[in-house]
């Protein structure tokens, strides 16, 4: 929160920066397209890392600083209730308006890249979980719903992971414009 907070730790977190743990996204960027990402921008990634590398040095004028952050409480995700749960290599037996994904159950430190491949060939990149940790699980959300015919298959999901596919539908909606809820360690 502050420069005597940080500037200890400038070392741990251009760290974490650069390694994008933090903030904890948990995807790679640019895999997928999505409304609600919170990872930092490449360009971001080198400021953090500039200011390290040139002493972390304290701002100049003190009446420049922003105020403080409000943090609000993060609201608690709920998938809508016609979501469909899978588990390793699935194909779609109808037509799908695909909103987003949500990872229920992924081991720590899980890699995997999920895709659509539609019947025609093409493939979708659709989220390629790094580095993930279940603690700071949140839904990935399309910036806009992708539509998948009936036949395309979703792969990439690892075994013993489970993932559930989020419809668009008006049925159901986000309570903040970008969720990044924090959910128990249960499934649901």
């Amino acid at each position: 929160m502050t420069y005597k907070d940080a500037q200890p730790r400038a070392d741990a977190i251009k760290s974490s920066v650069v390694s994008r743990r933090m903030p904890p996204w948990g995807a790679v960027k640019g895999f997928g397209k999505f409304r609600n990402d919170t990872a930092l921008t490449q360009e971001q990634v080198a400021l953090v890392a500039e200011w390290v590398e040139g002493g972390a040095p304290r701002g100049n004028n003190p009446n420049a600083l922003p105020q403080p952050p409000a943090f609000e409480p993060e609201s608690p995700f709920h998938p809508p209730a016609d979501v469909m749960t899978i588990s390793g290599d699935v194909t779609l037996d109808r037509a799908m308006s695909l909103d987003g994904l949500f990872p229920v159950h992924v081991a720590d430190g899980s890699q995997m890249q999920i895709v659509a491949e539609t019947p025609s060939g093409a493939v979708e990149p659709l989220v390629w979980l790094y580095e993930y940790r279940d603690r700071y699980r949140h839904p990935f959300l399309f910036r806009s719903p992708l539509e998948l015919p009936a036949g395309t298959t979703i792969r990439g999901v690892q075994a013993g992971a489970t993932i559930q596919l989020l419809p668009a539908s008006t049925s159901w909606f986000w309570s903040l414009p970008l969720v990044r809820s924090i959910v128990g360690g249960t499934s649901r």
